[in-house]
């Protein structure tokens, strides 16, 4: 199995950061570990769940949804099987639960795609 907790979500104004982290567990996640990508998906009221970024653990390869790129940055620390998004500049539409996901090997972007969820965390951008 593969367990995923997120962290550092909370309330910022239109132009802030914050810095969402998700720790990934499991014997699962151990065993396969070269093979998995890291997301981040978020979804906001009423809309359906969508990509943010996503991370390849054995190559660091990197992906963003065109919301996110250039503002979002999505990065890992191996030793702590921990991945990061730092999200800059954010926007009240950025508001939203944030979900991190893993996936072994996906070949898109859709969150069918992901086998395994955190909980989310919320986060909320005011003008």
């Amino acid at each position: 199995q593969v367990q995923l907790v997120e962290s550092g979500g909370g309330l910022a104004q239109d132009g802030d950061s914050l810095r969402l982290s998700c720790v990934a567990s499991g014997s699962t996640f151990s065993r396969y570990v070269a093979g998995w990508s890291m997301g981040w998906f978020r979804q906001a009221p009423g809309k359906e769940r969508e990509f943010v970024a996503a991370i390849w653990w054995a190559t660091g390869d990197k992906a963003y949804a065109e919301s996110a790129r250039g503002r979002f940055f999505i990065t890992r620390d191996s030793a702590k099987n921990t991945i990061f998004l730092q999200m800059n500049n954010l926007k009240p539409e950025d508001t939203a639960v944030y979900y991190c996901a893993c996936s072994y090997r996906p070949t898109g972007r859709s969150p069918n795609e992901y086998s395994y969820w955190g909980q989310g965390i919320q986060v909320t951008v005011s003008s």
